[in-house]
């Protein structure tokens, strides 16, 4: 169960109005604890009945002094309902809650939703916030929060306006609403709902201007306007007054203004036809009403199946098509009750009840925002990520890169990395860094996070030194007086060769949240110190998820390194002893008269691979090649994968040699070494 904040302009007739109430409702029937923050509106009774609290605030105004007080009232909301989620509709609750994220003690997940396109200006872009996730009601609107906004591509989700077709059904009777306002059964009435201001009430002010030629040509016809003016423009003052003007000169109300309703359902089943857009005309469409799609934006016409696709991707607001004028819109509502069929309108009715079922579900909808929530949230997750980063070590280096990915790849955003060179792995990986012999730093960062992602790499191993062991078990330590969560990923275990650090770190494992090992061996390892099994799982090297260059670019790059040298094999050395020198020159020789062949030394750790190599190669017969100054690592996978095979003493050049398909021949001077071949 998730308390979410939604915050909306206000809560009057509207399409956004009605999609908060059904996404509110929703969320309900889920269990979700669900408050909302408006201006009021007519649906605030609607979100009471879905168990939902609402909160007054002005967020509908553009008044500075209307903002701040809305700013103030949200401060207090939030702090008072204490939400994982806010959840705001439309750029004035947006800035706000963005703005209010900055001031509250509170940590919430902020999800917007984008429901229409507008001018936006220098201002109106620099003060928008869309949020850490957004949903879009159809995919123009997405693409405006790209082009506009340069909102993230991947954090936008295309959703619905969710209908409830157990509420809007064709089976629902409008005997109720044709009773109230005295319309015969026999006659035609023509609908629009909307709200009833200069930028949502043009299809009724439309509808007005033809009335009395559809009075004329059409007998004892209606024309049934729903909405009010939330603006307090005094526009649907000035309709009614020329509705009033049009029934005096027909002797009867001919046009009809509702007002707000909330038995939009009902509304809806009086009419024979429905003229707008958007979500009203999709809960039209969901009673079986035949649908003219014309507004404000754009038209389309009668709904069938020749315009569906075009109305899906405007969501149904005809967004970028010819606009309606006067003589259209009559010509399409004569055609109608002059030249459609009962059967046809029939099965028209049917075929926009299927297409709303099919597409346009409140399932959907509250799917796609309770995903939404779950991304943003573990956005918010603070991670911190230790190993052994920052020294030049291009396996280690690839094993950052590859969990930074993972860890990506979940939601999360806010990742600091434990490194020798924080400035260098900030400026080559895009992603804070802090020293990793920093003892403040690393204070500071155990401190601020919530969870710890430890290794990959062979960390809890004594073969480098106790001395290495203990700096990383005192990471571990951190950690766990902080009640950071510790994730051990991908860890080789050991070697462990004295008794108190293999007590050391069986302590260390037992209070680590999820410890994943990179072998079979290291697994065993751990039980062999006391770690129940159900306690660990197995799974490879991080590096093995890298991505490979495409087969031209690793052309082009090992042409860059190698120039001309065609058939070679690759060595990975690392330091050793002069007679181990001496046996890896022989086998270099020895290898280059068998097949023929160059011999390249590829260094993974520069500052010590380099020496070594050059000290083999002094040795050798031949003459050999010595990849120096890259650390890159398209250019390292670009070496590997021309190689016939691999000679090494790094478990990474193996690993690396593993994702371009070429094998390699590992030499024994770790554990790991074995337990990854």
């Amino acid at each position: 169960m998730r308390n979410i904040l939604i915050a909306a302009m206000a809560l009057g007739i509207g399409g956004a109005e009605t999609h908060i109430v059904e996404l509110t409702r929703e969320l309900r029937r889920r269990g979700n604890r669900v408050t909302v923050v408006s201006a009021g509106g007519v649906y605030v009774a609607d979100i009471l009945d879905a168990g939902a609290a609402h909160y007054d605030a002005p967020l509908d105004s553009r008044s500075p002094l209307k903002m701040l007080r809305a700013f103030f009232a949200l401060r207090r909301v939030i702090a008072e309902v204490k939400p994982d989620v806010v959840h705001a509709h439309a750029r004035i609750p947006s800035f706000l809650c963005g703005f209010a994220r900055h001031f509250t003690a509170q940590r919430f997940a902020f999800v917007t939703t984008a429901h229409w396109v507008f001018k936006v200006t220098p201002l109106t872009r620099k003060l928008s916030n869309w949020g850490q996730r957004s949903l879009a009601v159809s995919d123009d609107v997405r693409r405006y929060l790209i082009e506009n906004y340069g909102y993230p591509e991947r954090d936008i989700t295309v959703t619905v306006n969710g209908i409830d077709t157990e509420k809007f059904t064709p089976n629902a009777s409008g005997d109720a609403v044709r009773a109230e306002f005295g319309i015969p059964d026999n006659a035609p009435v023509v609908l629009t709902i909307s709200r009833l201001d200069a930028t949502a009430g043009e299809s009724a002010a439309r509808l007005i201007d033809i009335a009395p030629e559809l009075i004329a040509r059409v007998k004892n016809i209606r024309i049934v306007i729903t909405g009010a003016d939330v603006t307090g423009s005094g526009f649907a003052d000035a309709l009614r007054a020329r509705a009033d003007a049009v029934n005096a000169d027909a002797g009867y109300d001919a046009v009809i203004m509702t007002g707000a309703r909330r038995d939009i359902n009902a509304t809806l089943v009086a009419c024979d036809l429905f003229v707008g857009v958007s979500r009203a005309a999709l809960e039209a469409l969901a009673t079986g009403k035949p649908t003219i799609l014309a507004g404000g934006e754009g038209r389309l016409g009668l709904f069938c199946d020749a315009v569906r696709d075009a109305a899906i991707e405007s969501n149904l607001t005809c967004r970028g098509y010819e606009l309606p004028d006067a003589e259209w819109l009559t010509g399409e509502i004569l055609r109608f009750f002059g030249g459609v069929s009962d059967e046809e309108r029939r099965a028209l009715g049917e075929y926009g009840c299927a297409f709303v079922r099919g597409n346009f579900s409140v399932t959907r909808m509250a799917d796609d925002a309770e995903r939404c929530y779950e991304s943003a949230l573990r956005s918010l997750v603070r991670v911190a990520m230790c190993g052994y980063y920052g020294h030049e070590n291009a396996g280690d280096e690839a094993v950052m890169r590859c969990v930074k990915a993972s860890v990506e790849a979940v939601g999360a955003r806010d990742i600091t990395v434990l490194s020798r060179s924080p400035r260098e792995t900030r400026r080559r990986y895009g992603v804070a860094a802090a020293g990793r012999f920093n003892p403040f730093a690393i204070w500071r960062t155990l401190r601020r996070s919530d969870v710890l992602v430890f290794g990959g790499g062979s960390l809890l191993q004594d073969a480098t030194s106790t001395r290495s062991l203990l700096y990383y078990l005192q990471i571990l330590g951190l950690a766990h007086l902080f009640k950071c969560r510790v994730m051990i990923y991908a860890n080789g275990i050991g070697p462990l060769t004295h008794a108190k650090n293999r007590a050391r770190v069986a302590r260390a494992v037992l209070r680590a949240d999820a410890v994943t090992v990179r072998d079979v061996e290291s697994m065993n390892e751990l039980i062999d110190l006391g770690v129940p099994r159900d306690r660990l799982e197995v799974t490879a090297d991080p590096v093995l998820l890298s991505e490979i260059p495409d087969a031209e670019t690793l052309n082009t790059l090992r042409s860059n390194v190698l120039g001309d040298t065609e058939r070679y094999v690759v060595f990975a050395v690392r330091q050793s002893s002069e007679r181990v020198y001496g046996e890896f020159a022989r086998l270099a020789d020895g290898i280059s008269d068998a097949l023929d062949c160059d011999i390249v030394f590829l260094p993974m750790q520069p500052q010590n691979d380099e020496i070594a190599s050059r000290l083999i190669a002094e040795r050798m017969e031949h003459d050999a090649r010595i990849v120096t100054g890259t650390q890159d690592f398209a250019a390292i996978l670009a070496v590997l994968s021309g190689a016939e095979t691999v000679v090494s003493m790094r478990l990474h050049t193996m690993v690396f040699a593993a994702i371009v398909g070429v094998p390699s021949a590992g030499i024994e001077v770790d554990p790991k070494i074995r337990a990854f071949l």
